[in-house]
């Protein structure tokens, strides 16, 4: 909505930026005035306010069409609001989890061929690659019969021997 006597209208929270705004505009204006070259402090200053404005007005537009990560795109029927930022971090999510459970799979599948049964036992519980959570070398001796430094040795050969079947799938490999 335009106002009649008004060059430029504003909404009224936009007013007290076009003030300051302006405020800068004639400061500058005042500051670097030069009245060897004819023109008066006025119209000299003037303009100085007016080319602020329009710089700021230019600078509105190109900044229009920019769009914020946390802007609300969406709320929920309980006021939960959804942005932009959570859209993403989910996708990433997802990417993620899909990206583990291909290379869980492929981990499992390389277990079935190299491991002996209880070598895949050992690595399974010590690393709780079965969804429990990982035991201790004490607590799987405990579990197995065996002593603690025997699951350690079962544990390093398993691990060497996933090492050498997955050495041709690692970049420096």
């Amino acid at each position: 909505m335009l106002h009649p006597n008004k060059k430029y209208y504003t909404q009224t929270a936009d007013q007290e930026d076009l003030i300051s705004i302006g405020t800068i505009g004639l400061i500058k204006g005042i500051s670097t005035f030069d009245a060897s070259k004819g023109a008066r402090l006025a119209t000299y200053a003037a303009r100085c306010v007016e080319n602020e404005i329009l710089m700021y007005f230019r600078s509105q537009k190109k900044t229009a069409s920019d769009v914020s990560l946390s802007e609300c795109i969406e709320t929920g029927k309980d006021g939960t609001s959804l942005s932009l930022m959570d859209v993403i971090d989910s996708e990433e999510d997802l990417f993620e989890d899909l990206s583990a459970r291909e290379m869980h799979g492929k981990l499992r599948e390389i277990m079935q061929q190299v491991l002996t049964p209880r070598e895949r036992e050992i690595l399974t519980l010590r690393y709780g690659l079965s969804n429990q959570p990982p035991q201790t070398q004490r607590e799987l001796a405990a579990r197995c019969g065996i002593s603690r430094s025997y699951v350690s040795r079962i544990e390093k050969k398993a691990l060497k021997k996933l090492e050498d079947a997955l050495s041709p799938f690692r970049p420096d490999g």
